[in-house]
Formats: C-alpha cells, sequence, structure tokens
C-alpha cells in the first residue's frame, strides 16, 4: 500500500537518536514520520541506567543548549546526580545521573506523543526508496509505501542483532526484542559497505538479595546540578549506589571458562568496544590485575533490579552465576536477567559528510549507533544533529556544522567523519584539543544561540541566558576594578588559595550569584592565560578549515602525492585543508603538497 501523503522527513528507530532527530525536525514545523518496531520501547536504556559522565555529559549539556530533550528528560526522572572529576581542573569536570530506567521512557514516549508534527507508527522499515540517487522514502515490513524529502536511520544496534549468551544464539536487537531484517541488505544493494560491531551487557540482580552492608556506599552529590539550563530546580530524593569489587576466586573461574565464551571461541565475529570492555577480556588482557570494580546501580524506584555495571559478559548463566556468587556482597545474589553479547550490522561513517547526509544517497542521513558508536549521548548528539541539517536541506540553506573549537558534538562527527573507527567509537575529553573552552559549564554560552536561530530555543528562555552572561560579564568587571592594597581581585582570584568564597568570608567581596555561577567566574578568571592562549591556537584551526577543496578534485592528478594518502583523500574526500590534515595516513608533507597544488590551480583557473 502506497500512502499518499508525503512528509517532510522519515525517521527510522526511536531509540536517543532517533528521537532528538524527530523531535528537532517536528518542533521547527515539519512534518515527520517517526517509525519504530515497539512503541513502548521509545529511548530504552539497552544498557546501564545512567545519563553522562566523562565527556559524555559535556555532551548532553550542548545537546540541551541546541534544544534536544535528553538534558530535561534525565532532570525530570534521575535518582541520583554526581559531579565527577571535582578533584581536578574544570575542563574535565562532568556531570553524571543515575536514571529511573522505566520512568524516562514513559517521560520520551509522552514528549513524542504529545508533538503534533509527529506520526508515531509502530512499524518496521525493511528498505530505502530511491530514485535519480535521492532518499524518497521507505518500504516497511508491513508492506506499506511511504514518502518523504528526506530519510534518517537510526537503528542502533538492531540491524540483523544477533545475541549470545554462551554457547545460544539467537536474532535479536536487543534483550526481548527482535532485529531489523532487511535494511542493511537494501542499504548494500545502494552500494554503501557495512561492517559487524559488537557490544555486550551485564546481568541484572534483586535488591533484596544483596547484601549491602559489605559493599561500600556511593552517595549522590548534596547540592546536585540539573542537567539543562532550562531546569531551575532539581526535586529528588537520590538514591545511593554501590561499590564492590571482582577477587582473583573471580577471574579463575573465568578463565577457567573461557572456551565456552563466544567472544574467545569465534563465534562473535564482529569487534567489541576497547574503552567498555567485558569482564572476560579485562581477566585476560590485565592479568596483573587482581580485582576489578563493580557498580551496584539502581534501575529504579519501583523495582527491584540492580545493574551490574563493570561485569559485562557473554558466558552461559550457569557461568555467570557462579562468577556473581564469588564477589563481596554478591554471595547470594539472584540473576533476574542475565549477561549477553549482541553483534550487529553497522556503517562505517567515512561514507557520511559533516552534515551526517551519506556521500552515495543525496537526502539520506545516518545517525547513532548505525555509525559505529556507542553511547546514549553520542547517540542522541547525532540524532540532533542529523535532525538541524534536515531543517536547513528543507529550507535550501547551508548545512549547519559544528567545529571542534565549538563543541564536543564538533570532535565527535568529525572524528568520524574524517577517520572512520574500527571499533565502537567513544568520546572522552581527551580527543577535544581546545577542552578548556569546551566545558560542560558554558555550553549555554558557546551553543544557544543556535539553539534559538532553530526555534528549538524559545525567546523567553534566550533572553533570560542572554541578560545573565551579561550581568556575569558585569561582575567579571567589577572584579577587574576592585582593589585591595594596590591589588584588584582579579589578579587575587588567580592565585591558587584563592576563591570568591574566601573573598566574601573576609568582607572583601560579596555576589549576587549562585554557588554554579559564581565557580564559573572564578573559572574565567582563574584560566584567562590559558583560555586566551587556546583561542589564539583556535585562529590557526580555523584558517586551516577556510582553506577549502574542490568536491570535483582527482587526487590521482596531483604528482608526488603518495599512494596512501591519493587512497585515503579520494575515500574521504575532505572539504577543507584542516579535514585533510586529520586524515590517518596523509602526512604533513601531503598536505604541503596538496596546498601547493591548490594555490597552482587557484592561479591558473579562469576568473
Amino acid at each position: 500500500m502506497v500512502h499518499d501523503r508525503t512528509y517532510d522527513s522519515i525517521v527510522i528507530g526511536a531509540g536517543h537518536a532517533g528521537t532528538e532527530a524527530a523531535l528537532a525536525i517536528a518542533r521547527a514545523g515539519y512534518q515527520v514520520l517517526f517509525i519504530t518496531m515497539n512503541l513502548d520501547s521509545i529511548c530504552q536504556m539497552s544498557c546501564n541506567p545512567a545519563i553522562g559522565g566523562l565527556a559524555k555529559g559535556h555532551v548532553v549539556r550542548e545537546i540541551d543548549a541546541l534544544g534536544g530533550e535528553m538534558g530535561l528528560a534525565i532532570d525530570h526522572t534521575a535518582v541520583q546526580f554526581r559531579m565527577l572529576n571535582k578533584s581536578k581542573g574544570p575542563a574535565v569536570w562532568a556531570p553524571r545521573a543515575q536514571a529511573d530506567k522505566k520512568e524516562y521512557v514513559h517521560y520520551m514516549k509522552r514528549t513524542v506523543e504529545h508533538e503534533a508534527n509527529v506520526d508515531l507508527k509502530q512499524d518496521q522499515a525493511v528498505e530505502i526508496l530511491v530514485r535519480d540517487g535521492r532518499a524518497i522514502g521507505v518500504r516497511t515490513l508491513m508492506g506499506a509505501e511511504y514518502h518523504a524529502q528526506t530519510v534518517i536511520i537510526t537503528t542502533g544496534t538492531f540491524m540483523r542483532g544477533l545475541i549470545h549468551v554462551g554457547d545460544v544464539n539467537y536474532p535479536g536487537g536487543r534483550g526481548g526484542d527482535p532485529p531489523s531484517l532487511g535494511l542493511s541488505d537494501s542499504l548494500k544493494k545502494l552500494g554503501f559497505e557495512v561492517v559487524r560491531f559488537k557490544t555486550g551487557t551485564p546481568c541484572r540482580l534483586r535488591e533484596k538479595s544483596i547484601n549491602f552492608s559489605v559493599c561500600e556506599k556511593q552517595p549522590g552529590d548534596q547540592n546536585p546540578e540539573p542537567f539543562s539550563f532550562r531546569t531551575e530546580k532539581l526535586n529528588l530524593e537520590q538514591m545511593p549506589c554501590w561499590l564492590t569489587y571482582t577477587n582473583e576466586k573471580t577471574h579463575e573461574i573465568i578463565r577457567k571458562n573461557l572456551h565456552r565464551s563466544p567472544l574467545y571461541t569465534g563465534r562473535i565475529e564482529g569487534i567489541g568496544p576497547r574503552y567498555c570492555p567485558s569482564i572476560e577480556d579485562k581477566v585476560v588482557k590485565f592479568a596483573d590485575k587482581k580485582r576489578h570494580q563493580i557498580y551496584l546501580e539502581p534501575e529504579g524506584r519501583d523495582t527491584e533490579e540492580f545493574y551490574v555495571n563493570g561485569l559485562s559478559t557473554s558466558l552461559p548463566q550457569d557461568i555467570q552465576i557462579e562468577m556473581v556468587h564469588t564477589i563481596k556482597g554478591l554471595e547470594n545474589a539472584e540473576l533476574m536477567r542475565f549477561g549477553y553479547a549482541i553483534e550487529y550490522d553497522c556503517m562505517p561513517p567515512t561514507q557520511l559528510k559533516h552534515s551526517l547526509e551519506t556521500k552515495r544517497v543525496e537526502n539520506l542521513f545516518f545517525a547513532g549507533q548505525v555509525n559505529c558508536t556507542s553511547g546514549y549521548e553520542e547517540a542522541a548528539a547525532q540524532g540532533l544533529m542529523a535532525g538541524l541539517n534536515v531543517i536547513r536541506k528543507l529550507k535550501g540553506k547551508e548545512p549547519f556544522v559544528l567545529d571542534r573549537s565549538e563543541a564536543y558534538i564538533g570532535v565527535l562527527i568529525d572524528d568520524l567523519v574524517t577517520c572512520g573507527t574500527n571499533e565502537p567509537y567513544r568520546l572522552f575529553t581527551s580527543r577535544a584539543e581546545f577542552r578548556l573552552l569546551l566545558r560542560q559549564d558554558n555550553a549555554d554560552e558557546r551553543l544557544m544561540k543556535y539553539g534559538h536561530e532553530f526555534g528549538l530555543i524559545s525567546y523567553e528562555v534566550h533572553t533570560k541566558h542572554v541578560a545573565h552572561r551579561h550581568k556575569v560579564a558585569e561582575e567579571i568587571e567589577k572584579l577587574r576594578k576592585t582593589k585591595v592594597e594596590n591589588t584588584t581581585l582579579d589578579k587575587m582570584l588567580r592565585r591558587s588559595e584563592c576563591n570568591l568564597k574566601s573573598f566574601s568570608d573576609n568582607g572583601l567581596y560579596s555576589s549576587v550569584f549562585d554557588e554554579v555561577t559564581s565557580r564559573k567566574i572564578e573559572w574565567d578568571i582563574k584560566y584567562e592565560g590559558y583560555i586566551k592562549r587556546q583561542l589564539a591556537d583556535v585562529e590557526k584551526f580555523k584558517k586551516w578549515e577556510k582553506r577549502k577543496i574542490p568536491g570535483s578534485l582527482q587526487y590521482s592528478d596531483i604528482p608526488s602525492l603518495s599512494r596512501e594518502a591519493t587512497e585515503k583523500l579520494s575515500k574521504i574526500r575532505p572539504e577543507s585543508i584542516g579535514q585533510a590534515s586529520r586524515i590517518p595516513g596523509v602526512s604533513s608533507c601531503d598536505v604541503s603538497i596538496l596546498q601547493v597544488y591548490l594555490a597552482k590551480l587557484a592561479r591558473v583557473s579562469p576568473r
């Protein structure tokens, strides 16, 4: 059946990427068909029940500043908030929150259902419809054919998903859900490269079977900070997490049963995440470690399930039980769900432009774990950016691209489309060259103007934000002008032992701002010299980014360019000299040759 209605966009998959994409496009006034295999699993937390963390927390703040939903969702549904890395410098402070995972799903489902421009359908897309090199719609498992101006694929781990527990394997997109079949074959027929990756999840335990008295309590922050710049106050009773450890007995059981792990018997073909390895991997690769941390995290207020963070595994069920019972506090633990590994199809992201539109098929976008990434936050960021670029596409405007100096989201996407990845990609603060400028506390300053331009941040919120920034600037200027014993307060504040609270306690200064804003003022002054140096580096970076490369350039025509550089440049087709310089295998010598060639072309080209 061919539907006679044409949508502005079709979004396939209702995970964190798909939901952000659909909401952004719809809130900009466009009609969206949102297809998911299960209406009750919108933004399901398939793995850990948490949002944020190192670098990921920065990304959530950036999503929020751009007008996305994730920050608001976790503020409404969290059971615990913590600011990580507070003993370190401000660039790596990172917010993290434990979620009530069922309430998070309910919140997102309500939000999507209440969005007037979203047409929500439970079905399965099996084929992308293409005409004259452009995506025009999808065909579904139920035989329906829908047409649209743009299509976004956000299928997560569902494409040809295969679940492994010991020597048992069965098709599934995650535990309890069927896989998506047909879509990856459709993409292969269109000429896309498809690879096989793997991820996993740990078991879940019954709360009343855990002996918490011998575990280390991990409470939330006394004065928790919300994720969203639009959340004025948090109202919640926080729940604790708990810390315990594996031991030599645990490790011995794992070593003795590696022959029963599909990861080590060759039954799993996919490449797994280096930075979130299974417990089998940790025991083998870090054989000198006598113990590994295990975090026990509540999955919600109205459930007894506890997530066992750090114990991801695909070992058989009997070995999982034996292994868990060797851990302190878990000697009598009841396993409610067993851990498993999952293999799935995904698309190497070097097939994308920075807008997340595919190079091969116009009006077709990929976002989320299908782009070889891991993590809810990375997925949501890509979904939002794909949605914003669909809006630009529908308006006939240039793509919306954040560069590496503007946002962690810019770092994420540039890493993916420029360098690709041979394992599930995870974002870290160390990946950002300008991380002192990209703090979690200033994401609103960096990005809220864009959210407002897209109509996703209201006039009232944006006006309040601008007024607050002006007040902060006035306060910093006041500190520069106030002298104490011939020294201005801003110079005194640069001393390691000084802070605004000490000034206030000594009657030197009084502030009208809250703790969070006062801390930001302090950071801006203390790190002013470093920030100026990074801003100078940003100017150099932007000069390279402005040196554009013609899309039609034939790299094989460039004399003296190395063979590897020719192959890599021809495949990635960088948009600028800056991007070309970041491609693995392209040397500084290759970049110089490229610049000389482009300069020569510019001199001989007709005006």
